[in-house]
């Protein structure tokens, strides 16, 4: 209970320092009294923290969903082909219709994403199940294939500097009327707790949630469909955010156990910490100016994975659900 408590202040302290950091100077006597902080903070410190939250919250959970029904510790989103996918959708309507709304963005790189996740899990299916590490191996190598393909179409092009923001996450430029995309994600995180004890089951392989009267497919499909929007969403919006989805819920799972419903809101406060804490340093490291977050978080990520890997599992998890 204590470490709870504790998560929770970390959380909301969090918050607080990233609505107060950053070039502009606000504080709370400034917020009463100048009318220029207010809107500063209105317009964009406030919107910024939202986002960010939002984010790790969601590309979380991605991760969560995706390793309870592929049954595999080792996948996140952007090691699926999912980010890459939704961020070559999102090239190839810019350039076909540059006067596209953001809205019809978002619909094309989901739909793009929905393909690319598809397309991994056919690949994943003729691969022997005992092979853990074949799967992001294989997810890796076709999500550079899907980069590629990016890369390419983007220099024919002269549109590398699209590519670039998409490929890597960053905050500074969202302010109000830029984010609000993301609030979708919220209703997915909220879907995917209504759907957590189905996804728990469909975690313990397909025959024993099928004899437990699940319809395993229907339920699969379901939650790699929610992964796709997430990431797809957060794509459009900020850019592509790594290792969220593999970290958070690996060093959850360890704490929580398995089962969904009772992990899912801690991996969606500590998602949240997470890119919180990355995106004040991202700010402060080089101060005034920003790294993105994207590289901080990767650099972050790449540790805490090393950790994982190499740190001795819990005994004794727990691993149950309710129907």
């Amino acid at each position: 209970m204590v470490w709870r408590i504790l998560a929770i202040i970390v959380f909301i302290v969090l918050i607080i320092i990233s609505l107060f950091v950053g070039v502009s100077d606000v504080s709370f006597t400034l917020l009463l009294e100048d009318a220029a902080a207010r809107e500063v903070f209105f317009a964009s410190r406030i919107p910024r923290t939202a986002s960010v939250i939002l984010t790790g919250m969601s590309m979380a959970n991605a991760g969560l969903i995706m390793q309870m029904l592929m049954r595999n510790r080792f996948v996140e989103p952007s090691m699926t082909g999912t980010t890459q996918a939704a961020t070559l959708g999102l090239l190839l309507i810019t350039l076909l219709v540059p006067q596209s709304s953001v809205f019809d963005k978002m619909l094309v790189a989901c739909v793009a994403a929905v393909i690319g996740l598809a397309g991994f899990m056919a690949i994943v299916r003729v691969l022997p199940p005992t092979a853990k590490l074949l799967a992001p191996l294989v997810g890796i190598i076709y999500g550079g294939v899907l980069g590629a393909v990016a890369t390419f179409i983007a220099y024919e092009y002269d549109m590398m500097q699209y590519l670039v923001a998409w490929f890597i996450g960053d905050f500074s430029s969202v302010l109000v009327g830029r984010y609000e995309l993301l609030w979708i994600t919220a209703f997915l995180c909220a879907l995917a707790y209504l759907f957590s004890n189905q996804f728990t089951i469909a975690g313990l392989g397909k025959e024993i949630s099928t004899n437990l009267g699940l319809n395993h497919n229907m339920i699969t499909s379901i939650g790699l469909l929610i992964v796709a929007l997430i990431s797809a969403i957060v794509v459009v919006t900020v850019g592509a955010i790594p290792f969220v989805g593999l970290v958070v819920p690996n060093i959850v799972s360890r704490i929580m156990g398995d089962n969904v419903r009772q992990a899912l809101p801690w991996n969606m406060l500590s998602g949240g910490a997470l890119v919180l804490a990355c995106d004040i340093g991202s700010r402060l490291i080089n101060y005034p100016y920003e790294i993105p977050v994207g590289t901080i978080i990767g650099i972050v990520g790449t540790i805490l994975f090393l950790y994982l890997l190499y740190a001795r599992p819990r005994r004794g998890r727990k691993h149950h659900a309710n129907a």
